[in-house]
């Protein structure tokens, strides 16, 4: 027998990142999976309610731009691409399909419990050993301590450990950001959690909420920072969400961090100018607003709520806000209603290839390590390139 299949690999966490690791690295190496969790891959059903968005097919640069920080990413995702993992996964007999803004889907009638089970097909096919119920509780250069079903210590010796623990949100499939004092413990630096792809607060007053909670605001984009993405909004009893949201949660962020203050600005029709709008108005009042420049119920209760009595009545300013309404935000929501987080491992402590600097036999992945992405697949994809990364990695080492 080769003397790599002897070596052992310790994957913690059997998520995206662990999952792809394993099935990357089983036919050489004897892999031990450890999940504290009942079953394995539980973040990816969830995920999967609603449309299980695996990836997208963003390409080149207007993929690595999606994250951040993007240098660190580059590298494991043009390693491994979307087109990529799609192909990984038609060879595991998951075709997918590209829907609208390019995410990218299993081929409809296949469930996320089949994609799953194509993994731990891959996994047992390679005598893959899946300890469930085991609560990782430390580590050393060559071993980790784990809390099994029995409430016993039991300690797992290994040549190279993989930790894919999650971050800090949806805490109901394991991933609670608990394991953090182990790595502060031996000297790892760890990054506050923070949320990420998540709402935002605003404090809307009473008669407003009273007609619009739960309405949606469609084709329309949201600026901040210079940072500008067409899309949907929700109003909420607590602020504002949705798609056209979340990419811009890291700029909210770091303006609430820096100035304790974020604005946000609305622009109700960015497929117009501020010249066009103005001539379908000419010679007509502001009792044609609604219906001229095509302005839904909740898009007027906005703009008179933001608007004041002048610049309502006259033309030209009534048209510069509604090509530039400044919402203020007064916070995120919590992380546990967050998407996902960013900190964790910080990538000061990491090599290149997710090492930890002071025991290179040890990795770290996925969504513990302090990264950002929107959603849309990206973050699933980051996942699956920074496991498939490590495999290659530790494949080279041997």
């Amino acid at each position: 027998m080769n003397s790599i299949k002897q070596k052992t690999v310790v994957i913690v966490g059997g998520g995206a990142a662990g999952l792809m690791t394993a099935m990357q690295l089983s036919p050489l190496f004897k892999i031990v999976i450890i999940e504290k969790e009942k079953s394995i891959g539980r973040k990816l059903l969830v995920a999967g309610n609603g449309g299980f968005n695996l990836t997208n097919n963003c390409t080149n640069e207007a993929l690595i731009n999606q994250y951040s920080p993007s240098e660190m990413l580059a590298d494991c995702l043009n390693l491994f691409s979307p087109k990529d993992l799609q192909t990984f996964l038609f060879n595991l007999g998951i075709e997918t399909y590209v829907g609208t803004s390019g995410r990218v889907f299993p081929k409809q009638g296949i469930k996320p419990i089949e994609v799953l089970e194509a993994f731990k097909k891959k996994l047992n096919k390679n005598n893959v050993l899946i300890k469930l119920n085991h609560q990782f509780v430390s580590f050393t250069n060559q071993s980790i301590e784990v809390l099994n079903p029995q409430k016993e210590i039991e300690t797992l010796a290994f040549d190279y450990c993989v930790f894919a623990l999650g971050g800090a949100s949806w805490s109901k499939t394991g991933s609670d950001g608990k394991w953090t004092s182990v790595f502060e413990s031996q000297a790892v630096k760890v990054l506050p959690f923070q949320a990420s792809n998540c709402g935002l607060n605003v404090d809307w007053n009473t008669g407003f909420l009273e007609h619009h909670e739960g309405k949606p605001l469609k084709n329309i984009s949201f600026t901040i920072a210079n940072k500008k993405v067409k899309g949907e909004g929700l109003i909420t009893s607590s602020g504002i969400e949705g798609n056209a949201i979340y990419p811009l949660i890291g700029a909210v962020r770091n303006n609430l961090e820096h100035n304790h203050t974020a604005v946000l600005a609305i622009d109700f029709k960015p497929n117009n100018t501020r010249a066009q709008l103005l001539n379908k108005m000419k010679g007509r009042t502001h009792k044609n607003y609604s219906k001229l420049l095509n302005l839904s119920t909740l898009e007027m209760a906005l703009l008179k709520t933001y608007v004041t009595k002048e610049e309502f009545l006259d033309l030209s300013k009534f048209i510069d806000k509604l090509k530039n309404l400044p919402i203020p935000i007064t916070g995120l929501r919590p992380i546990e209603e967050a998407i996902s987080t960013v900190g964790g491992i910080s990538f000061t402590d990491l090599k290149s290839d997710f090492s930890l600097k002071k025991s290179p036999n040890i990795y770290t992945i996925g969504e513990m390590v302090d990264w950002d992405a929107p959603t849309g697949g990206f973050l699933l994809q980051a996942c699956f390139s920074m496991g498939n990364s490590v495999a290659n990695s530790i494949n080279e080492r041997g």
